[in-house]
């Protein structure tokens, strides 16, 4: 990654800054919170630093499929710093190169590229670059218009943070904090009853909110896309809790998480996305398998799209000004087609089309695993508790560990 300053080795067929006039701005990809943050970012910074027109195109590439592109002005982008959602609209469906545009008579979507309807937009509006906010699909949809020869800054944005190049995206913490809560309220309620709560988070194939949330809330087991489980693991150390240790228990799932040897669960397929797989279901599959595999009372929460609502909390506003300000930054300082990014606390770009389409997991060594597993939380791959119970070959009271 190379810091925002060392602009010597970037592409040479720039833009001179002092031609930028006006810039687009879009919102693709699933919202969350934050978005109304970086719009303003980028805005702000365009206006008053640079005297840069900006136009907001509405709902994602949608937008300029349909040439719905219009000002922004300076009131339009203030007091939206709190607000969740965005102003602009956001679409998760429409990616240009794969445009729903029709059905066959089987009823299945008719795909078409529409890909020089949105250049007309771009060139109607004389748009000298635009800013795309959004995860890994929207970018792969923004590198289309790389290859076309559009200047295309993007800011990462996505709640599983799990876009390639960057530590961390904006959404990610409030979908954290928001997940926390809810765990923390299922531990009361279970406490008091003497249940295991199963608890179902969003993330796709990623385990980030379901590791940082499951840690954050002290969840006594966590269920993520990377560390396949076993069923009877599962059950022998929900036993074991209930048995001898406080008699109830908090798991918190991944909705991308699978058994060993299975496979993920699929709530429905929709043909006419670009990405059509939507997960859901694994939370009950995980309750059912405990409900019949041990004495305990089970309970299923999914938290859905809750995790994607919301005002941003303090942490997500400052990541999104910062990422805001620094691809308008990136942008005068005549980049082209990169994605701004933070490593190591530290804001620098990267060539956008590196991350596009491509998803960042969490390893099975990651630090918090190994912090968590030393306390004593389970990833249902095997046993963990017998190597940490006091006594010899593990045959202590497990209530020691509690």
């Amino acid at each position: 990654m190379r810091p925002p300053a060392g602009v010597a080795d970037r592409v040479s067929s720039t833009m001179s800054p002092e031609r930028i006039k006006r810039i687009g701005v879009l919102t693709g990809g699933g919202d969350c919170p934050g978005l109304n943050a970086v719009i303003r970012a980028v805005a702000k910074t365009a206006m008053l630093q640079y005297g840069i027109e900006v136009m907001g195109i509405e709902d994602g590439f949608l937008g300029l499929v349909e040439n719905r592109v219009r000002p922004l002005t300076f009131k339009d982008v203030s007091g939206i710093l709190t607000r969740g959602g965005t102003i602009l609209g956001s679409n998760n469906k429409c990616n240009p190169r794969r445009f729903a545009t029709g059905t066959a008579a089987d009823g299945s979507p008719i795909f078409s590229n529409v890909t020089p309807q949105c250049l007309d937009s771009i060139r109607a509006h004389r748009l000298d670059a635009i800013i795309v906010i959004g995860g890994d699909g929207t970018m792969a949809a923004a590198s289309t218009f790389v290859h076309a020869g559009i200047n295309v800054i993007g800011i990462p944005k996505t709640i599983d943070n799990d876009l390639v190049g960057t530590e961390i995206s904006f959404g990610f913490l409030t979908a954290v904090a928001t997940a926390t809560e809810a765990l923390d309220r299922l531990h009361s309620t279970a406490d008091s009853h003497h249940r295991v709560m199963v608890c179902e988070v969003m993330g796709r194939n990623a385990g980030w909110i379901a590791l940082t949330a499951g840690v954050a809330s002290g969840s006594d087991m966590i269920l993520i896309p990377e560390i396949p489980y076993d069923e009877g693991s599962i059950a022998s150390y929900i036993n074991r809790r209930m048995d001898s240790g406080p008699g109830f228990a908090i798991v918190v799932v991944a909705e991308g998480a699978t058994s060993r040897g299975g496979s993920q669960s699929v709530a429905r397929i929709d043909l006419s996305s670009s990405e059509p797989i939507r997960l859901g279901g694994i939370g009950q599959r995980v309750a059912d398998s405990i409900a019949a595999r041990t004495s305990a009372e089970v309970r299923t929460t999914v938290l859905g799209h809750i995790v994607r609502g919301g005002t941003p909390i303090a942490a997500d506003r400052i990541l999104a000004t910062n990422f805001g300000f620094h691809a308008m930054k990136v942008l005068m300082e005549g980049a082209r087609g990169r994605l701004v990014v933070r490593e190591s606390n530290a804001y620098g770009d990267i060539d956008l089309l590196t991350s596009a389409g491509q998803q960042r997991r969490v390893s099975p060594g990651n630090p918090l695993i190994t912090a968590a597993r030393a306390i004593g939380t389970s990833f249902g791959d095997s046993e963990e508790l017998s190597s940490v119970l006091p006594g010899s070959s593990g045959a202590s009271s497990p209530s020691a560990v509690w």
